[in-house]
């Protein structure tokens, strides 16, 4: 399996790869999407996480599939967590 070390933030993603080459600000994103435009500034700014209701929203508009949005939340979750959280002192269980 691979883990990814330093995932991007899914706003980092959805202004780099669609809003910068598709000349879109995010609040034009945020009416096309139906949101509030704070929603989308948050999100691109990686001030909020990425939403299962605006996964969906960006996935119809983009075309692409709402698991793509939210794995790189998970990934961008994980990562931060692995920073944070000591799991060391944790002892595996194991079958009987």
């Amino acid at each position: 399996m691979i883990t990814l070390t330093n995932p991007s933030h899914p706003g980092e993603v959805l202004d780099e790869l669609f809003l910068q080459p598709l000349g879109m600000s995010a609040g034009a994103l945020a009416k096309r999407l139906d949101v509030p435009r704070t929603r989308i500034e948050r999100l691109v700014k990686g001030e909020t996480a990425l939403s299962a209701d605006t996964a969906l929203r960006l996935s119809a508009l983009f075309g692409n599939t709402a698991e793509f949005w939210m794995n790189l939340q998970r990934a961008y979750d994980l990562a931060k967590a692995r920073e944070h959280v000591d799991v060391s002192t944790i002892e595996p269980m194991h079958a009987a």
